[in-house]
Order: C-alpha cells, then sequence, then structure tokens
C-alpha cells in the first residue's frame, strides 16, 4: 500500500519564470524560407491568355459538379440499399421495388 505524503503550502503556490523569447523568428524556420517572391510574378511582356484562364475554369466547374452529381448519387443509392436491406431484416417479403414498363 502506498503512503501518501502531506501536500505543503508551498507546493500550491509555485512562480514559473517567464523568459521571453531571444530569436525574431519562430523556432524551426529558416532565413532563407522569406525569400523574396518576385519569381512567382506573372511578367510583363506575357499577355494575358483570358481564353485560356477561362476554359480552366469552366473545366474546374464541370469536375466538381460531376463530383457533386456523383456523391448525390451515390447516397441516395445507399440510402435505398439500407431502406431494402432493413425491410428484408424485418422479415418482409414485399420489399424489392419491381418497375413496369407501360406498354401502349
Amino acid at each position: 500500500m502506498k503512503t501518501q505524503r502531506p501536500i505543503s503550502p508551498d507546493d500550491d503556490h509555485r512562480v514559473v519564470k517567464f523568459r521571453p523569447r531571444t530569436s525574431a523568428q519562430p523556432p524551426g524556420r529558416a532565413a532563407h524560407e522569406a525569400a523574396d517572391l518576385s519569381h512567382y510574378e506573372r511578367k510583363g511582356e506575357e499577355p494575358d491568355d483570358f481564353r485560356h484562364r477561362m476554359l480552366a475554369n469552366l473545366a474546374a466547374f464541370a469536375f466538381t459538379v460531376a463530383l457533386t452529381a456523383i456523391g448525390i448519387w451515390l447516397a441516395l443509392s445507399i440510402a435505398e440499399l439500407r431502406k431494402t436491406q432493413d425491410c428484408v431484416l424485418m422479415g418482409r417479403r414485399d420489399c424489392a421495388q419491381i418497375s413496369s414498363i407501360p406498354r401502349g
């Protein structure tokens, strides 16, 4: 069995001395990382290719719409499968939906 020592009043009130940082940069970041960003700028003599930019934006938008549609379709089909599985697990026999094509 462990013996418990009484808590002395000195343990309750300890002051931790604050030491400010001595370096101007955060730790782990080198000085060369904050270099000049001028090599990322567009050159003045290069023309702005508006048509290419708009085509890229349109392609990105179409891709986003396709991903959203696939996600919605997937969520609805999973919900339908879950509903059918719950019906079967309850012991019912009329769970499958039979689609009929009208003849005319």
